[in-house]
């Protein structure tokens, strides 16, 4: 339902995972409080910021203030929740469940998903796949045991070293991009077993 997309989307750059984590890990960021923990120049962070920003990622607010100064600009994660849900995340959604309806229309025998698990659980499905094409992936997804197989990880080898890093960051980004599609379908968690080759992402029924 995608195609994997050259310089693997927004988190090519592992400074932009790394920005990306931070942001996860706490929300309500500022460019200079991310410029200090990454060692990154300000305008970087910027850049980087806007990449997140054009992906659906991350939102960001104006920050509400009553004493004088210029209000800073605060950086979330795309959680879908209603204060941190994102409009570019969202259409994404919506444009993946369109595709995913032409196919089951076009193909009726891939169309089980929908008797199965519902219309609002599929068209999550279908925006999980998008997403993680477009990152580079091969997702396999069993409708059954909803499970998803990610083998091969795009950075398994070059980016070994921050592993745990990139997982972290991984599963965060296909919560937010669940809850944006609006549906009962939450990631549970990577099953123990999984290793830097070979990674299964276990989905639940909220």
């Amino acid at each position: 339902m995608g195609t994997p997309s050259v310089g693997y989307s927004a988190i090519s750059s592992y400074s932009r995972v790394e920005i990306l984590h931070l942001i996860q890990v706490e929300a309500r960021q500022t460019v200079a409080g991310l410029a200090a923990a990454t060692a990154l120049h300000p305008n970087t962070v910027r850049e980087h910021l806007e990449r997140l920003l054009e992906a659906g990622h991350i939102v960001r607010e104006t920050e509400h203030r009553t004493t004088r100064g210029r209000p800073r600009v605060l950086y979330s994660a795309a959680t879908g929740e209603a204060e941190a849900s994102s409009p570019i995340a969202r259409r994404k959604a919506r444009a993946a469940a369109e595709r995913g309806d032409i196919m089951r229309r076009v193909m009726p025998w891939t169309g089980t998903s929908v008797r199965e698990l519902g219309t609002e659980s599929t068209h999550q499905l279908d925006a999980i796949a998008d997403h993680l094409s477009e990152s580079g992936f091969d997702p396999l997804i069993n409708e059954r045991d909803l499970t998803i197989d990610l083998t091969p990880c795009p950075h398994a080898t070059a980016q070994s070293a921050h592993r745990e890093t990139l997982c972290s960051v991984h599963l965060g980004i296909m919560r937010g991009v669940l809850a944006e599609a609006r549906g009962p379908l939450v990631v549970e968690g990577m099953r123990p077993s999984c290793d830097p080759t070979h990674c299964v992402v276990q989905l639940a029924t909220a």
